[in-house]
């Protein structure tokens, strides 16, 4: 751990509850508001990131989905065939020769790339807005707060902060915070700054730490790097739209504040209205980047229509 991660201090259950009130955008655009931060996105925003566009250049920023067990994935998504290359001619139609398979996964978790909606945590009993858990049904998912407010899709200016770049390493070690401070290093580093309406990634060095361990990481045994709690009031100031990371953004095991395990997705969700796009694979686009010396460019991301869901899998793709 670095000496600047050793400075940071673990705030208290009242300094969480103290930076989840000043941060809060409940009521900030109506009692009705679904949308959240993704408010700041608006045609100005989409229309700069548009304007990043002079190669044509189309990076995924998504993990293949896996379709066996892993040590970040321990459910994974199922996938079979209904009609394979033996069964051409199932569908009994004459000269109609076809192959067909199933996907169904769970969403969340620590190794699909995916989306959470705001439906998705909950804060003494309320989601983002003040509304209560008889807005989510067993049967039928999410009446609010759902998937479906991102259903035109999210496109925007994305910018990369490389935190392990800017400190001069190649990753970032289990459970190592990441404070203002860093985010504010790596800005400078790479000469760009995050502001309103902006999809924010911030690498850790997941990519980098798979590799160097063989391929395999557990993040429920072995940890992740994220966000230290004080960079929740730096994004709601910044007015940061969504927030991307290759890990969940949270520190993993966490800070073990009592009520707030996961403060980066309770407060960013709940309070700020913040989309979450968790496990991003950021290689590819940490090279790109960094042999353009480039660290912004069109972020878009069209989550699936689902009514009612609390998240979805996503492939987010950088466009320069």
């Amino acid at each position: 751990m670095t000496e600047k991660a050793q400075e940071l201090s673990t705030p208290t259950p009242a300094e969480m509850d103290h930076i989840y009130a000043q941060t809060k955008n409940w009521g900030r655009w109506g009692t009705d508001d679904q949308l959240g931060a993704l408010n700041y996105l608006g045609p100005g925003q989409r229309r700069r990131g548009a304007a990043l566009v002079t190669e044509g250049v189309s990076i995924s920023m998504a993990h293949n989905l896996a379709v066996n067990p892993t040590p970040d994935t321990p459910h994974p998504a199922q996938h079979h065939m209904l009609t394979s290359g033996d069964a051409l001619n199932a569908s009994g139609i004459p000269g109609y020769e076809s192959t067909q398979d199933y996907i169904g996964t769970q969403v969340h978790g620590c190794g699909l790339t995916h989306i959470d909606a705001l439906c998705h945590m909950f804060v003494r009993g309320q989601m983002y807005n003040g509304l209560g858990p008889e807005w989510v049904k067993s049967n039928g998912g999410a009446a609010r707060n759902d998937i479906m407010t991102t259903a035109e899709g999210i496109v925007g200016r994305g910018v990369l902060l490389d935190v392990p770049g800017a400190r001069g390493e190649p990753f970032l070690g289990a459970n190592e915070p990441i404070g203002v401070a860093d985010l504010e290093a790596a800005e400078r580093a790479q000469g760009v700054r995050a502001e309103e309406g902006d999809i924010l990634i911030i690498s850790t060095g997941r990519d980098a730490r798979v590799a160097a361990q063989d391929g395999k990481l557990s993040p429920f045994t072995e940890g992740l790097a994220g966000l230290h709690p004080e960079c929740l009031p730096w994004l709601h100031q910044r007015r940061i739209a969504v927030l991307c990371g290759d890990g969940i953004s949270d520190m993993m095991p966490g800070l073990g504040i009592e009520q707030w395990p996961f403060p980066i997705h309770q407060v960013g969700i709940v309070g700020i209205g913040l989309h979450l796009i968790d496990n991003v694979r950021l290689n590819a686009l940490l090279a790109s980047c960094r042999e353009r010396g480039r660290w912004e460019f069109l972020f878009t991301v069209a989550p699936i229509r689902v009514v009612g869901a609390t998240g979805c899998p996503v492939n987010p793709l950088a466009v320069f």
